[in-house]
């Protein structure tokens, strides 16, 4: 069984930075992408980024975040990481860590099968 833990949220000032931390713990043969999402009460949850598990890296956004936020990970330590910088009051969210089998570059929440509890971030105007 899979298990993702994330921590970092916090409260901030919009154009300030936080880090959130993703570890995964147990055995996830198959794990493909690692992505983050947010989640705002009355709103469905949406992809904020995703990055590659193994092998060659690459990543991807959803426009709202690019050039602001960067995802990456650390392959040895099991976690995944997102820097988000310049932040907004629009970013305030609970965000979630996600592992998916698929490949390529999947967006949707029905295309990962693992989750994490979710870590809040408030930005304050």
């Amino acid at each position: 069984q899979v298990e993702l833990v994330e921590s970092g949220g916090g409260l901030v000032q919009a154009g300030g930075s936080l880090r959130l931390s993703c570890a995964a713990s147990g055995r996830a043969p198959g794990t493909n992408i690692m992505a983050w999402f947010r989640q705002v009460p009355g709103k469905e949850r949406e992809f904020v980024a995703g990055i590659s598990w193994s092998g060659w890296i690459y990543t991807y956004y959803a426009d709202s975040v690019k050039g602001r936020f960067a995802i990456s990970r650390d392959n040895a330590e099991n976690t995944v990481y997102l820097q988000m910088n310049s932040l907004k009051p629009e970013d305030t969210a609970v965000y979630y860590c996600a592992r998916s089998a698929r490949l390529g570059r999947p967006t949707l929440g029905s295309d990962y099968g693992y989750w994490g509890q979710g870590t809040q971030v408030t930005v304050s105007s």
